[in-house]
């Protein structure tokens, strides 16, 4: 006979009540020749997004609604996590017609 504590367990997990983490994403972002690709990512919360400049100048990933400014040094890439739901037009502070735009889901 099975354990009690072992058999609720099984019981949850058959019902989905305990949640399996789901894998989060790397999105891969390239600052190059002054112009950012893609101009259109989709990622969720939780995913990485890696920015790779390729550049011989520095440039920003700037949130217009101040979620996010990374700065990535020319010829670097720098990641961070993404934390908040929601669309982001971000742009460079050095190269303002660098633009782009990043939808967030939950």
């Amino acid at each position: 006979m099975l354990p009690r504590r072992y058999l609720t367990t099984l019981a949850l997990f058959a019902l989905g009540a305990i949640a399996v983490p789901a894998h989060a994403a790397t999105i891969q972002i390239v600052m190059e020749n002054l112009v950012v690709s893609p101009a259109e990512a989709s990622a969720k919360v939780g995913d990485t997004v890696e920015w790779v400049n390729k550049d011989i100048l520095a440039h920003t990933a700037t949130a217009k609604n101040g979620d996010f400014d990374v700065t990535i040094a020319p010829k670097q890439t720098i990641k961070s996590v993404l934390t908040k739901a929601g669309t982001v037009d971000y742009y460079c502070r050095f190269h303002p017609n660098m633009k782009a735009v990043l939808k967030i889901a939950p």
